[in-house]
């Protein structure tokens, strides 16, 4: 079976397209991962080794898709003189901070670390920017705003120099200084924050022509997805790993570009033309996803925008169903029809699996979730990050504190179940003064140590597994929660399915401690859609930006109206307009059989009823796509045009 078998003429054109620059702008369900992988296997016959190959994306669900996608491809095809797929002579797939990170460890010692750093949680990062406040006396700036300033700036390229210079106003400045204390915080810790996984991995290699080099020369051949979602930082980590031959494909569609408010910069793929000069660019418009009407209507909305390449979808597909517009009174309404039309389906044979319900705004989950509960339809909404919930992140910490004695860490557990350790005593535990703490408080503090010391010693000869198990045991949170009557049974099976995780990293190849700090990297990079079990019979709740890159047989799009999708921002301009509407085209295009889009003549929102204006999403899409569902309510809907 030939290697291009399967693929249409656009995608064998970018497939083959293996030396120079190559931009493919790939439409919604055109094939981008199936391109990606099978240009990895063709530039392999062409005779490079698979280990010189990098592949970057954004989260650990699409790089561990594609590295699966990948290695199969490489495993069953015929043609190649032996099956290129052990873990050292594969390709390098992960995502951007990943990659950040292993550049990190990698030079650990020469950027100044004794170890692998630790990576500091949203959590940790917050508590020690309030410190950091604290120390500057800035506790009027509210620590969010802060890290949310500091986090923008590092997906800018810009380190704390940068931005203590530039800074003008008062508030700029003492910001700066927060920051420099929030930096010195870390640096004690011997850790990094999310954002530093990049910052400091450029920073580096535009620093050290040496490192460059070399790892220009491990990956000749480097590819970029999603690359309309990149910022400044990723654009200039691509940059900076691309040899003198300039063999880099990026891959992505700006028509999906949502992440602006997060730093990402459309400008990046609007111009890889003239980054890279003298590439070549194939569009890939044929979708085998949805159905010639889903397209239409996501065509007729997404044309309104200036911002974009000029690309329509097409499809092979069925006309399939039209799309069904519920005008619902208010958000229970709304939420009612959803449950109803679910379990309508369920009753024909379609599994709870299959649906998918989408929302601008996580507060508009609530209601939705009451007509499913109330009806009996199992659910999950996605956002919720497993490895936010308390327990999880205790049994986390308890590792962390032991391992990389990590003062977020040890604050976090060091009265978790409670031992008597007060704030003044935990205190002195984190400013070096513990050896003044004397009498019975003392000897709980010399326990806790020893506690965390036998779990170092656990960590060296137990796998991860059984490492979570360990401490769910010696620390006592398993007998504290088998005492909780409330949530102590949740809670442990939320520990009990950390563990299960864990078992990923248990390999035989691996040593305890590098499958544990594998573990804890996973943990560390989780994003939302980590959160979803593919085997999960359950019905997704979820924001559209939560959605990218998913597909669902039927989706419902919900809250279609002015001011909530299109979200109306004080501050908004032409460019966060044209945002929405990719949002709604995202949203649209998640759909494989079915769309039902609604909107609610009144909304409750921050406790205030409404009336509201239907979306002019809704106006962009021509009647002869749309069927109008009926209520189940006494008296006569009006709908608006």
């Amino acid at each position: 079976m030939s290697s291009l078998s399967g693929l249409n003429d656009a995608q064998k054109e970018a497939v083959m397209h293996t030396e120079g620059p190559l931009l493919v702008l790939a439409g919604a369900g055109a094939g981008k991962t199936r391109v990606i992988t099978h240009r990895i296997l063709q530039i392999v016959h062409r005779g490079v080794a698979p280990e010189r190959i990098l592949a970057i994306t954004f989260t650990n669900k699409a790089a561990s898709e594609m590295r699966e996608r990948t290695r199969k491809l490489l495993w069953e095809d015929q043609a190649l003189a032996r099956p290129a797929f052990e873990a050292k002579k594969s390709p390098f797939i992960s995502t951007f901070h990943s990659l950040g990170l292993t550049i990190i460890k990698e030079n650990a010692k020469i950027l100044g670390y004794k170890r692998t750093p630790a990576i500091y949680d949203r959590a940790d990062s917050l508590r020690a920017m309030k410190g950091a406040l604290k120390s500057v006396g800035a506790e009027d700036i509210e620590p969010r705003a802060a890290l949310s300033i500091v986090s923008r700036s590092k997906g800018e390229d810009t380190p704390v120099s940068a931005f203590l210079e530039s800074a003008e106003t008062p508030r700029e400045r003492v910001l700066a200084l927060a920051w420099l204390a929030y930096e010195k915080v870390l640096r004690e810790d011997g850790a990094l924050d999310f954002d530093d996984l990049l910052l400091r991995a450029v920073t580096f290699l535009r620093a050290n022509t040496e490192a460059r080099l070399r790892y220009q020369a491990r990956w000749p051949y480097i590819h970029i997805d999603e690359y309309q979602d990149t910022n400044r930082i990723q654009a200039s980590m691509a940059e900076l790993l691309v040899n003198d031959k300039k063999n880099i494909c990026a891959v992505g569609d700006i028509d999906q570009t949502i992440y602006g408010w997060r730093g990402a910069q459309i400008t990046n793929i609007l111009s890889f033309d003239k980054t890279f000069p003298g590439g070549k660019v194939v569009v890939l418009e044929e979708n085998y996803r949805s159905t010639k009407n889903i397209l239409a209507a996501a065509n007729e909305v997404i044309s309104k925008n200036q911002y974009r390449r000029e690309k329509n979808l097409y499809t092979k597909n069925k006309e399939g169903a039209l799309l069904s517009l519920y005008q619902a009174f208010d958000e229970t309404d709304e939420a009612g029809f959803i449950a109803r039309k679910i379990r309508e389906l369920v009753a024909e044979g379609k599994a709870p699996k299959d649906f998918c319900v989408l929302y601008r705004a996580n507060f508009q989950s609530r209601a939705i979730e009451e007509a499913l509960l109330a009806s009996d339809i199992p659910y999950q909404v996605v956002g919720t990050k497993f490895f936010e919930r308390k327990e999880v992140k205790d049994v986390l910490s308890y590792i962390r504190a032991a391992t990389y004695t990590t003062a977020p860490d040890v604050a976090r557990i060091a009265n978790t179940p409670s031992r008597g350790i007060g704030k003044v005593t935990l205190l002195k535990m984190l400013n070096g003064s513990e050896s003044a703490i004397g009498g019975a408080v003392g000897e709980k503090v010399r326990a806790f140590r020893v506690l965390l010391v036998r779990i170092a010693e656990a960590s060296k000869k137990l796998p991860p597994s059984k490492l979570v198990q360990y401490v769910m045991q010696e620390s006592g949170m398993e007998r504290m929660y088998k005492e909780d009557k409330v949530e102590g049974m949740e809670r442990l099976e939320n520990i009990r399915e950390l563990a299960a995780l864990a078992t990923r990293y248990d390999r035989v190849a691996l040593s305890p401690l590098e499958g544990l700090e594998q573990f804890l990297e996973s943990a560390a990079l989780a994003s939302d859609q980590d959160e979803l079990k593919d085997e999960a019979n359950t019905v997704r709740l979820m924001t559209v930006h939560a959605a990218k890159g998913l597909e669902f047989p039927y989706v419902f799009i919900t809250g279609l109206e002015e001011g909530l999708f299109p979200y109306e921002r004080e501050d908004g301009d032409a460019a966060d307009k044209e945002e929405e509407r990719r949002l709604m085209y995202v949203a649209l295009t998640r759909a494989k059989e079915k769309v039902y889009l609604s909107h609610a003549a009144y909304r409750t929102v921050f406790g205030s009823k409404n009336a509201t204006i239907p979306s002019q999403f809704l106006s962009d899409i021509q009647e002869e796509l749309l069927e109008y569902e009926s209520p189940e309510r006494i008296g006569r809907t009006i709908y608006l045009d």
